[in-house]
């Protein structure tokens, strides 16, 4: 699986990247066609709290899955973000299961 992370506007830390790599080892494991997974990271404006976006794509062999949330932190974005990557891959091998 290749990995990229994204962070527009600002840099992420070594700490988050860490944590989004972590997370994104999931996906593999749910789908063995997973090939390329793009993490973007933004901070939206207006600054208020639920100002941090987090967009992942994960392309898999005959489509992509997509998922974005905006949460207070980075890290409840990304883990939304994985969990809801999680139930479109299982909902997608089943289907390639029935045919």
């Amino acid at each position: 699986m290749e990995l990229k992370i994204q962070s527009l506007h600002f840099s992420a830390t070594e700490q988050l990247q860490s944590f989004i790599e972590k997370k994104c080892s999931k996906l593999p494991k749910v789908h063995d066609s997973v090939g390329k997974v793009d993490v973007i990271l933004e901070v939206v404006k207006p600054e208020t709290s639920l100002n941090k976006q987090a967009r992942i794509s994960a392309s898999i062999q005959g489509g992509e899955v997509f998922a974005e949330k905006t949460c207070d932190t980075f890290e409840e974005a990304v883990d939304g973000c994985v969990e809801a990557l999680l139930k479109q891959l299982k909902k997608n091998k089943e289907k390639q299961r029935e045919k």
